[in-house]
C-alpha cells in the first residue's frame, strides 16, 4: 500500500499548491475567480469520478480472480467497505454525497478563490487553516468536549494568532478578503465535520465536487449575461491544476494515507500545510516572509499543536 508517512508528506505538499495555484491564477494572470472555481470543481469532480471508476474496476477483476462477488467499489483506495456493494460507481457517489456537503464545499472554493484576489499565498493559507481548526474545536467545545487548561491556552493563543495576523502591517491583508477567508476555513470546517464519520470518504468527497459544480453553474451565467466573464489560458490551465492535482489526486492520497496513520497525527501532520504554502509563495512568487506572519504562524500552529497534544494525553 506504500509508505504511508509518503503518501502524507504528497498530501500536505497538493494542499499547499491548492493555495499557490489559486494565488498564482488571480494574481498572474485574468482569469475572474468564479470561473477558476467552477473549473477547479469540476476538474475535480471528474478525476475523483474516474478514480472512483478505476478502483471499482480493479475490484471486479480482483474479485473476479478470486471466484468472489463484486462489491463494485476498492475499500482500501475509495475509503468504503460496503458503501457501494452491488451499485455501480455512480449510483454510490450519488448516495454518499449530501446537499449540505456540497454547499459547505462550494461555499469554501468560492471565498477561497475571491480571497486570494489580494492576499499572500502564505498568509491566505494561515487564515484558512487557523479558521478550519478553530471552527472544529469550537464545535466539539458546543457539544460537551471538556478541555484542559494547557488546551485552553493553546485554544486562545492560536486564535490571538490569527488577530496579530491582521493587525496593520506589511502582511496584513485587506479586511474584506481577510473575512472571505476566514468564511472559506468556517465552511471547510463544517464540511469536514459533516465528512467526519462517512465510511466511503472518497466517494462522499466526489459526490460533493459534483453538486458544488452544478451550484456553481448559475454564478457561470451571471458573469457571462453581465459580461463580466474573464478568460486567461494560462489561469484555466492553473485551475485544471488545482482541480485534478491538488484537489483530486491530493484527497486520495490523503485517504489512503489516513487508514495508515494514528488519528492524532493526521491532525498535527496538517499544520504543516500553512508553511509550506508560505514557502511555495516566497520560492514562486517571490512573496516576503515577514516577522509578522512568522509569529503569527507560530502562535496559530503552536496553539492548535498544543489542543490536539493534549486532547491525545
Amino acid at each position: 500500500m506504500g509508505n504511508p508517512y509518503g503518501l502524507v508528506c504528497i498530501a500536505m505538499l497538493a494542499f499547499a499548491a491548492n493555495s499557490l495555484l489559486c494565488r498564482m491564477a488571480l494574481a498572474n494572470t485574468d482569469i475572474d475567480p468564479g470561473l477558476f472555481t467552477t473549473i477547479r470543481l469540476a476538474s475535480g469532480a471528474l478525476c475523483l469520478a474516474l478514480l472512483v471508476a478505476f478502483t471499482a474496476r480493479r475490484s471486479l477483476l480482483a474479485n473476479s480472480k478470486i471466484g468472489q462477488s463484486a462489491t463494485g467499489i476498492d475499500s482500501a483506495a475509495a475509503g468504503t467497505n460496503n458503501a457501494a456493494t452491488n451499485t455501480s460507481p455512480i449510483a454510490a457517489i450519488k448516495q454518499q454525497a449530501s446537499i449540505a456537503g456540497a454547499l459547505s464545499l462550494f461555499v469554501y472554493a468560492i471565498a477561497f478563490s475571491y480571497a486570494y484576489i489580494s492576499m499572500s499565498t502564505g498568509t491566505g493559507a494561515l487564515l484558512l487553516f487557523g479558521a478550519v481548526q478553530l471552527t472544529m474545536i469550537s464545535v466539539g467545545l458546543l457539544k460537551g468536549e471538556r478541555f484542559a487548561s494547557f488546551q485552553w491556552l493553546g485554544f486562545l493563543l492560536a486564535f490571538a494568532g490569527l488577530v496579530i495576523l491582521l493587525l496593520p502591517g506589511a502582511s496584513a491583508p485587506p479586511l474584506f478578503s481577510a473575512l472571505l477567508m476566514i468564511s472559506a476555513g468556517i465552511a471547510w470546517g463544517f464540511y469536514s465535520l459533516l465528512g467526519k464519520k462517512s465510511n466511503a470518504p472518497l466517494l462522499l468527497t466526489a459526490g460533493n465536487f459534483l453538486y458544488a459544480t452544478l451550484l456553481s453553474l448559475p454564478l457561470i451565467v451571471w458573469l457571462w449575461v453581465t459580461d463580466t466573464w474573464q478568460w486567461s489560458n494560462d489561469g484555466v490551465l492553473f485551475a485544471l491544476a488545482s482541480g485534478i492535482v491538488a484537489s483530486g489526486c491530493g484527497y486520495a492520497i490523503w485517504y489512503k494515507a489516513l487508514p495508515l496513520i494514528q488519528s492524532t497525527t493526521a491532525a498535527t501532520v496538517q499544520l504543516s500545510v500553512p508553511v509550506i504554502a508560505t514557502l511555495m509563495g516566497w520560492a514562486f512568487l517571490a512573496e516576503a516572509i515577514s516577522v509578522q506572519i512568522m509569529v503569527a504562524s507560530l502562535m496559530t500552529l503552536g496553539g492548535i499543536w498544543l489542543v490536539i497534544k493534549m486532547r491525545k494525553a
